[in-house]
């Protein structure tokens, strides 16, 4: 019985990593995406420059 709830904890837990970094890797490409679409379409400033779209 003991092994039997080791295995299905086993799998539970595997299950649930696989789950998570499959929604970081989400995440992940939505973050790059914003990232790319911001850098594309930064706005020049008084001066012609192209000026940073983030605030760090």
């Amino acid at each position: 019985m003991v092994p039997l709830l080791v295995v299905l904890l086993l799998a539970l837990l595997l299950f649930g990593a696989g789950f998570a970094l499959k929604a970081l890797w989400w995440l992940a490409v939505i973050v790059l995406v914003v990232w790319l679409l911001g850098f594309v379409l930064r706005s020049a400033d008084a001066g012609g420059r192209k000026g940073r779209w983030y605030r760090w």
